[in-house]
């Protein structure tokens, strides 16, 4: 999610709803971490050559709307390492920005040395062979990850860029209606049912498939096998999860209007004293301190346990991965080096707001200071797990937000709902 550093700042984060399509495993999720063969061949990049790197490098992104990426290749290039870094910015729509990086690889340009890598596309840059493979130097600096910040850049059984920046969602809750929040799914939409209910984003796009996924692993469930060739979504453990979310708003405890919200609509109806809970990202907290109505009223808990499971998150964020075709790979990691490094994960954290990736991070002072909430994000990003990494994610997402939508609107039955995922999603799989 892209913030900005003052918590005034970040009303300019409306148009956040971009971000969801960066929501990013371990084996119950199909993560395809494992190796499978499918990157045999694939270059990897020299991380010795670090030390004597020169030249000049061209890092490409979306649009910087915080801006700590242009005050990053500020400060990088005033360190005089012989190494001077370029800021290429794409459009801020996230399907454009993908759109442009492959445009570019297929095309075996140079022109971007390295990228901003949404965590869901891993699996597919890589099976490309579009990435080098950065396993000798992340798992150098290893244990400086929270360790889900890694699952998002492996796959293949290889790790094919370096964390930069993490989220995952909140439970939002009003402090002057719930005194002790509950421990699971389950207390809370009950409570909710008695008080004002639980808003999310319901709608039918990659926010549902956020939303739907940290109950459904919650609960146990699976999106594809471990070797990430069959799906698996039509389980008991999702039927369970998806049947909950149907029956939550067939009883009350959310609004049939929430199968048409995104995250700005579940944020404004929250803010506006319509809901006693809401499911939403960090960005939410800060604009949140500034609305009227809930002013000093609500709080952040990581989110909950699903009843005779376990607790499970979405991880969102970017990566910063380095082209195949780049012609100075050792210089464009010598940049990333210095954009992970803990001065300036820190840095981007208290001026910026930026969710660290880095262990030590979270435990600093200033960070503290300027993130209110930061023991409760790292909690949120520590049990939060990968979407499925899979060469044809979007495919695989868009048959699960489509058909849990169609049955959180009425117009199939969870049983039919994951039946036709299930079939929408091993016919994506069989495309590649």
């Amino acid at each position: 999610m892209r913030r900005r550093s003052a918590w005034a700042g970040l009303a300019l984060l409306i148009c956040c709803a971009l971000f969801v399509a960066a929501c990013g495993g371990d084996d119950s999720s199909g993560s395809g971490s494992k190796s499978t063969g499918a990157t045999n061949g694939a270059k990897k990049l020299d991380a010795a050559g670090i030390k004597s790197a020169k030249g000049t490098v061209t890092y490409c992104a979306g649009k910087d709307t915080s801006g700590d990426l242009k005050e990053g290749v500020k400060k990088f290039n005033a360190l005089g390492n012989g190494v001077t870094a370029k800021l290429l910015e794409f459009p801020e729509s996230a399907d454009e920005q993908r759109n442009q990086f492959i445009q570019r690889q297929r095309a075996k340009s140079g022109e971007c040395d390295g990228f901003e890598s949404d965590v869901v596309w891993t699996a597919e840059f890589a099976n490309q062979k579009w990435l080098l493979d950065m396993s000798d130097y992340v798992n150098s600096r290893k244990s400086e990850f929270v360790p889900s910040t890694l699952e998002s850049v492996t796959y293949d059984g290889k790790i094919w860029g370096t964390p930069r920046v993490t989220d995952a969602a909140f439970m939002y809750y009003r402090t002057d209606q719930v005194k002790s929040v509950p421990s699971t799914w389950q207390e809370i939409y009950a409570d909710a049912k008695s008080k004002q209910g639980i808003v999310y984003q319901g709608a039918s796009y990659e926010g549902l498939t956020c939303d739907f996924l940290e109950i459904a692993f919650a609960a146990g469930g699976k999106v594809l096998s471990d070797d990430g060739k069959k799906s698996e979504i039509n389980s008991p453990e999702n039927l369970k999860a998806l049947q909950f979310m149907v029956d939550g708003i067939k009883n009350g405890s959310a609004p049939k209007a929430v199968t048409t919200y995104m995250e700005e609509p579940a944020r404004r109806a929250f803010e506006a004293g319509k809901a006693t809970y809401m499911r939403q990202w960090p960005y939410a907290y800060a604009l949140g301190k500034m609305a009227p109505k809930i002013k000093g009223k609500f709080a952040v808990v990581p989110l909950p346990s699903f009843e005779g499971g376990g607790k499970a998150g979405i991880l969102g964020g970017h990566n910063m991965v380095v082209s195949t075709y780049s012609k100075n790979p050792a210089a464009t990691l010598k940049f990333i080096d210095y954009m992970t490094s803990a001065e300036t994960m820190k840095f981007n954290a208290v001026k910026y707001s930026k969710s660290p990736t880095l262990n030590a991070t979270y435990e600093d002072a200033d960070v503290k200071k300027a993130i209110p909430f930061a023991d409760q994000l790292k909690q949120a990003v520590e049990q939060a797990k990968s979407r499925p990494v899979t060469p044809v994610y979007s495919l695989v997402s868009q048959a699960i937000y489509k058909n849990v939508n169609a049955a959180l609107s009425g117009e199939m039955d969870p049983a039919a709902a994951l039946k036709k995922a299930d079939s929408d999603i091993n016919k994506a799989l069989a495309t590649f």
